[in-house]
């Protein structure tokens, strides 16, 4: 990682955030500009020019209920002005009678042309999903109380959307600052961060793909681990945890967020917020809690030196999984091993 990669992965991260934005917004102009004009997608029920499925999102949804695509565990590989991407994301899809949480992943190759970062192709990957009586509650209109807030909404009539244009049109009437030259010290810092970041996400992706290689590869030698199902030394969780997964889990799903990291020289510790879906048994567990980490670098290499699970909630109810009607259409899934698709989208870099 340098100064310069971690440039990149901002302009990144901010492309892929305008993506959710558009979807969510069904905003045709701001989805498109995630987009370089030639990009093509692969969502399964639709694969071909970008451009067809932004008009299909955008045009075809300003009239349906409110949707959020949370984007999350974003691993970013660089090479020069190419790079490629995978992202956890959770949909929340209403429909009338029915309130749906949808658990995948976007494959993502990225360019840079002419300074901006912009997508060039993106693959859908379908985890898992749950669907249930829609309990949503909404006041038609909006009766102001002591604990009113905006709602979200479609295009215009979205409130978010009318605060950042005033936020925006603000900041163009202050004075602009002359940019700053951090410190050394402070780009260390940076950079180490970054590293801390991808071993967080590194750690969720071991587990999802059941990846004993990963997630050894994440921990010193000395390391230990208090997971509740698997303690012991980094190596052998790494072994004993992946060996359960696949012995146990039909899916897993780990999307971690309030990534706090703290770097004091060669030593940082970090808190990290996991909300993890997992189905087994005919079961669907959603489990939110936090990992608490050290970590450490030697030779220039950071790694985890201790991490402990804490739980702090836990739901479990009989699983509303659907494979065929609603999911038909996306065709691309994934699944424990080398098999799954992000695999091959790294090896394209």
């Amino acid at each position: 990682m340098t100064a310069d990669t971690l440039i990149a992965r901002h302009q990144i991260l901010n492309a892929l955030a305008v993506h959710s934005r558009g979807v969510d917004r069904a905003d045709v102009n701001l989805l498109g500009s995630a987009y370089h004009p030639d990009a093509t997608v692969d969502y399964g029920f639709y694969v071909g020019p970008a451009a067809a499925l932004v008009d299909m999102l955008g045009n075809g949804q300003k009239g349906t209920l409110p949707t959020l695509h949370r984007t999350a565990n974003t691993e970013i590989r660089i090479q020069g002005d190419h790079a490629v991407a995978e992202s956890y994301v959770i949909a929340y899809v209403e429909e009338p009678e029915i309130q749906r949480m949808v658990f995948g992943r976007y494959l993502d190759t990225l360019e840079c042309r002419d300074g901006s970062w912009r997508l060039s192709n993106r693959t859908y990957v379908l985890d898992s999903n749950t669907n249930r009586p829609n309990t949503a509650m909404r006041a038609d209109p909006p009766v102001a109380n002591d604990h009113f807030v905006p709602d979200g909404g479609k295009g215009a009539a979205d409130a978010g959307r009318v605060l950042i244009a005033h936020h925006e049109a603000s900041s163009r009437t202050l004075q602009k600052a002359s940019p700053m030259t951090p410190d050394s010290a402070a780009l260390d810092a940076a950079l180490s961060r970054d590293a801390i970041r991808a071993l967080v996400t590194g750690y969720c992706r071991a587990a999802d793909r059941a990846d004993a290689e990963l997630m050894a590869s994440l921990f010193w030698e000395d390391a230990n681990v208090i997971s509740g199902i698997v303690n012991g030394t980094g190596a052998d969780f790494a072994t004993a945890v992946t060996a359960h997964i696949l012995a146990n889990l039909d899916s897993c799903f780990h999307s971690v967020a309030n990534e706090w990291i703290e770097v004091r020289g060669d030593h940082a510790v970090g808190e990290h917020y996991i909300l993890a879906h997992n189905r087994a048994g005919g079961q669907d567990a959603l489990t939110g809690g936090r990992y608490v980490d050290s970590y450490e670098r030697r030779d220039g290499v950071w790694k985890i030196a201790s991490r402990t699970f804490v739980c702090d909630w836990t739901s479990t109810h009989p699983t509303t999984y659907e494979a065929a009607g609603f999911y038909q259409g996306l065709t691309t899934r994934g699944i424990f091993g080398r098999e799954d698709p992000v695999y091959q989208h790294w090896a394209s870099l």
